[in-house]
């Protein structure tokens, strides 16, 4: 074929635009035993500018160039030529004349692989009756629908689609829509659905294998079913509870009903995101929408409920309306995750999940901390490029300035906005600026100008804040976790309040340097003389604050007599963690605020707090290494008033909060080695290894527990690795599974650690499990970067592109902290580099930057070591 004249359609981030698809008739036929598939598709077209060729999607398809004809109302064209050009995963077919302008219908006859790699058309086992057996599943986002069918696969081509399948007749066979005729041949049936209302290529669905359900209806009497593997059904009975009541919630704050006529939601084995919102059939990892009363802990109800909420969101912000392009995947992800939060708190409100939602902004003020993070939109250029974008940014990030949007513009404004945005452009598709201008429309406030200085530039500031002269006075600048400064300048909706919350203020700080009169605010204040002054009240902004010595030690004084509210000490905490990460402030300095935390009893504050502790620890066993032991001991110290308020086991009617956070603080306690913890974890160990279902190690306790008994091993002593590795065997909830594989690693014989990467490779663990168990312990580190150089070409054939990829560089990466090591993984990684990749590369060296920067910054602290002894032994 002449090559050169397609070179016009070559390496362009878009499909040209000679014609539109208006409808699919798909009809596929998976072979679940030679794991190959064939199909038909005849696509309405819309031809629309004068043009020979038609181009669209494809890749890893066969095309039979003889099945290729458009069909007008009067006539019937054999394509000329069928060119498959494949790294740019296009089909180009051309015509001997100038197709009619109008409607006219595409003909392709094609065949593919059921594939492994978890996107396209694929493949995912299972057992049935003690014998392995395969199922086919899609997952299209972000451009996989190429995969399984020539497609015009970009959010924007929206179509409706009428699919066939033909299947084995004992199975079950799933798609978007209900389906409206059965014909059963033999031992094969012909399952036709209803058509779709009109939807992007990457939502569409179809799964073919052997399950079990559990059913119910919403109040409007939609039938909504949770699908998984035969013997599982009463495991999918929280997530139905969830579905049945989020519907009617979503209906009503979005001001439009769900569109379709059936919801189903399937548990899929082998799956890599979380889950995947396709209209009308979603697909999840087991993980994320199985619970088993007796197994599952706490904190699997709390994922399984966020992420059913965060995907029926999706139905109406992502389904009925749709990002444009990816480059405004944000507005789909941000938005679903900010109101999957508010949909949770309303059927669980004992579970304070806006104080949890901290976290969330808390993940994504930390990616953003790099100077190699990326603004909320971004250009994409390549399909290839996508990936890589369904990070922190785009969901945490992405929900925290909508959140901090709400909060501006107040709750009853913020709703009825969205529901004209859903109004306006359902069925359709959107960007970024329109909602916007529909908010602004109707809050009268300048939302693109303040909004467009969040989303357009990378970044966020840290305001600084001294009083002087009755006046406030704040500075923002960029925060770089480099400690660096950067040159982004943002509207901040800036809030504090001053000795009470009564008195408060919020102003838009709109220029670099301002000085606010709280002259109003001291005098009002209860607490004559020194008031606390606390900005960004309740931490619905993304940003940081930086207090002077003065207002820093009121704050300290604050937390410690109990007058500030939970979220406002969350976000004391984070800031002075990251700004002594980004040397901004001394170690020590962060000592001494952390001490102050010692009654809390919040589990928000404390999972921060020890997440924050293990990180110092090991940054501060490299700065000073004679103070390791004294530093494990301060924060031994640190979580044992709340271990012992909590105590070994659960008590009556005690909440979910307090459940989830004993299983962290005895984690905590054992980690870092502290002898009372780690015996009484092995005593009850060793009953559960002789009774599975013993109440003395409830689901709650299992991964402390693990990781307890993974401290004492060494080559020497291996029964308890051993141990783990049966309970690993002789469970099949994947919960459990991933429990044990995410504790294994905590263990501090290297040879152990070893041994440990090289089962997570092994067929025993499923490739989108195995980044569960990456997270070495100190002294693993350099074994799982040898490791990782040993097996990378293995692992980028097992996960090819995709995010699974990223994990593993990132988390073998991001621990080191000497300039040494980065210069080292550079070179391993420049012969290596691929698109795909690139960013978390760059972002993983910078990681360890800047731990090297805060290790040095450690290491000039004057007195540092009389101080922390004095932290570790002093006597409360």
């Amino acid at each position: 074929m002449a090559e050169h004249k397609y070179n016009q359609f070559k390496g362009q981030p878009r499909l040209p635009k000679f014609a539109v698809p208006k409808r699919y008739d798909l009809r596929l036929k998976p072979d679940l035993v030679a794991c190959k598939f064939t199909g038909a598709v005849d696509i309405s077209v819309d031809v629309v500018s004068d043009t020979k060729f038609i181009v669209l999607n494809a890749a890893e398809l066969s095309v039979d160039p003889k099945s290729v004809l458009f069909k007008s109302s009067t006539k019937v064209f054999q394509a000329l030529e069928v060119g498959l050009i494949e790294e740019d995963e296009i089909v180009v077919v051309e015509f001997g004349e100038s197709l009619p302008l109008g409607i006219g219908v595409l003909n392709m006859a094609f065949e593919g692989t059921l594939n492994d790699r978890m996107k396209g058309f694929y493949r995912s086992t299972y057992e049935h009756n003690g014998e392995k057996r395969n199922m086919a599943v899609t997952q299209f986002e972000p451009a996989d629908a190429r995969r399984c069918f020539p497609c015009w696969d970009e959010p924007a081509c929206k179509a409706t689609f009428k699919i066939t399948l033909d299947v084995p007749s004992e199975l079950v066979a799933l798609s978007n829509m209900p389906a409206e005729d059965e014909k059963v041949m033999g031992n094969l049936k012909t399952v036709q659905y209803q058509e779709s209302p009109i939807m992007s290529t990457y939502l569409v669905a179809f799964v073919v294998g052997l399950f079990d359900y559990v059913e119910d209806y919403t109040s409007d009497g939609i039938p909504v079913r949770v699908y998984c593997q035969v013997g599982k059904a009463n495991q999918g009975s929280f997530a139905l509870h969830v579905s049945v009541k989020t519907l009617p919630l979503f209906k009503e704050y979005f001001g439009a009903p769900y569109s379709l006529p059936k919801l189903d939601m399937i548990a899929i084995p082998d799956f890599a995101a979380g889950a995947m919102e396709n209209y009308g059939l979603v697909t999840y990892r087991e993980t994320a929408l199985l619970y088993d009363d007796k197994h599952s802990a706490a904190a699997n109800k709390q994922r399984v409920a966020t992420v059913v909420a965060h995907e029926l969101a999706h139905q109406w912000f992502g389904n009925l309306v749709t990002m444009e392009w990816w480059t405004h995947l944000w507005l789909n992800e941000g938005f679903a995750t900010w109101v999957s939060y508010l949909a949770t708190d309303s059927l669980f409100p004992e579970w304070k999940i806006w104080t949890q939602f901290l976290e969330e902004a808390t993940e994504g003020l930390r990616l953003d901390g790099l100077a190699e993070s990326h603004p909320i939109e971004v250009d994409i250029n390549h399909a290839g490029e996508i990936d890589e974008i369904f990070d922190a940014i785009s969901y945490r990030k992405g929900a925290s300035v909508i959140r901090m949007l709400q909060s501006y513009l107040g709750p009853e404004s913020f709703q009825r906005a969205l529901a004209s945005y859903i109004k306006r452009y359902a069925c359709s598709n959107a960007k970024t600026e329109d909602l916007w201008s529909v908010l602004q429309e109707e809050s009268g406030e300048p939302v693109n100008k303040l909004m467009n200085s969040w989303t357009k530039q990378q970044g966020y500031p840290v305001v600084s804040v001294k009083i002087k002269d009755q006046k406030l006075e704040c500075d923002q600048t960029q925060f770089l976790l480099s400690g660096s400064h950067g040159d982004g300048q943002w509207i901040v909706p800036l809030t504090l309040c001053c000795g009470s919350y009564e008195a408060r203020k919020s102003f838009l700080m709109q220029e670099k340097s301002e000085a606010l009169d709280v002259k109003d605010l001291l005098c009002s204040s209860s607490s004559k003389g020194n008031p606390w002054i606390k900005v960004n009240v309740d931490q619905t902004g993304f940003y940081r604050v930086k207090y002077d010595d003065e207002l820093s030690a009121r704050l300290r004084y604050a937390i410690e007599s109990k007058c500030l509210s939970t979220n406002d000490k969350y976000g004391i905490l984070d800031d002075s963690y990251a700004l002594s990460m980004a040397c901004h402030q001394s170690l020590l300095s962060l000592l001494a605020l952390m001490a102050s935390f010692r009654e809390e009893l919040d589990y928000t504050v404390l999972s921060n707090l020890i997440s924050i502790s293990y990180k110092v620890s090991r940054v501060a066993a490299d700065a000073v290494p004679d103070l390791k032991d004294h530093i494990k001991l301060f924060f031994i110290n640190l979580f044992q008033f709340s271990a012992e308020r909590l105590g070994w086991d659960p008590k009556q009617g005690e909440s979910h909060l307090d459940a989830m956070l004993r299983g962290e603080l005895l984690n905590v306690l054992a980690a870092f080695g502290h002898d009372e913890t780690i015996n009484e974890a092995i005593r009850r160990f060793h009953i559960f290894l002789d009774d599975r279902n013993t109440a003395v190690l409830p689901p709650d306790l299992r991964r402390a527990v693990y990781v307890a008994v993974m401290q004492r091993v060494d080559k020497s002593d291996r029964s308890g690795f051993e141990a783990l590795l049966r309970v690993y065997r002789e469970t099949d909830l994947s919960q459990e599974k991933t429990r044990v594989l995410s504790s294994l690693a905590s263990c501090r014989d290297p040879e152990i650690i070893l041994e440990i990467l090289n089962f997570l490779l092994c067929s025993e663990v499923r490739s989108q499990d195995c980044v569960h168990g990456l997270a070495v312990s100190l002294e693993g580190r350099e074994t799982a970067w040898k490791w990782l150089q040993d097996k990378w070409d293995h692992i980028h054939k097992t996960y090819g592109s995709g995010f699974l990829l990223t994990r593993f560089i990132s988390a073998t990466v991001s621990p080191f902290s000497s300039y040494e090591k980065a210069k080292e993984v550079e070179e391993f990684f420049a012969s290596r580099t691929k698109p795909y990749i690139a960013r978390t590369l760059k972002q993983s060296i910078e990681r360890v930057h800047i731990n090297a920067n805060w290790v040095q910054s450690i290491q000039k602290e004057k007195n540092l070591s009389e101080a922390v002894m004095e932290l570790a032994y002093r006597k409360y």
